[in-house]
């Protein structure tokens, strides 16, 4: 999607991908696997990348159960399961997508210590999980469906769960960043957004959390941790 897109978001109100293709970037994907394999493999790809600065930033060593929603093929479920060996985990995506994660676990030696799961995070998500992990997620969608997704995960969290949100934060001032950069490409794509400190807190207020600590990393990323209320 080129540049025009921005500009036809900016003319019509719709996402420039929804309006050029007729359906949202997941439909497509979900009706084109040779596309979405693609996509699949390149974010898998970048979560390698990243995996190498959340997992040691944040300690994961004190929970027991521990599911990635929206995990993708399991690449960041895969790098938290090998670096501590006392937690068992899972992963949560549409059925098109988790095809791919047993056999990663399986090649990274954790396939008995993580369970696969399918369905839709709009509709419920997997229960009895001390710790929900999104990454890049949330960035994908506005306020509402970000809310929708994060109050099903409130009603599956016993008292006492955290919810780790990996995103990069959006700083207040005019100064350059990635973040902003990406912001865009999100209003175009999906209609999602980049968001500040505030903001997230904001989201987490509106679902059922509250925003604890943001953890830096030595990237662009950061785990941003709340607890329910």
């Amino acid at each position: 999607m080129r540049a025009s897109g921005a500009f036809m978001r900016v003319k019509t109100g719709e996402i420039a991908f929804d309006n050029r293709f007729g359906e949202s970037a997941w439909e497509y994907y979900a009706k084109n696997p040779e596309d979405a394999a693609v996509f699949n493999d390149a974010m898998t790809g970048l979560t390698e990348m990243v995996n190498a600065a959340v997992i040691p930033a944040y300690d994961f060593s004190g929970l027991k159960k521990v599911i990635d929603i929206g995990g993708g093929h399991g690449a960041l479920m895969a790098g938290i399961l090998k670096a501590n060996p006392s937690v068992q985990g899972a992963v949560f995506d549409l059925p098109h997508v988790t095809e791919g994660s047993a056999a990663r676990m399986a090649s990274a030696g954790v396939g008995d210590r993580c369970d696969i799961t399918s369905g839709d995070f709009f509709a419920e998500v997997p229960a009895g999980y001390d710790a929900y992990v999104m990454k890049f997620i949330i960035h994908d969608w506005d306020d509402e469906k970000s809310i929708a997704i994060m109050k099903n995960i409130r009603r599956a969290m016993a008292d006492g769960g955290r919810l780790l949100l990996v995103e990069q934060i959006v700083s207040a001032d005019n100064a350059p960043s990635f973040a902003k950069f990406i912001d865009v490409n999100m209003l175009v794509m999906t209609g999602g957004r980049e968001r500040t400190e505030q903001e997230f807190a904001d989201l987490f207020a509106a679902s059922g959390f509250r925003l604890t600590r943001v953890v830096p990393t030595e990237s662009v990323f950061c785990v941003i941790e709340a607890e329910c209320v």
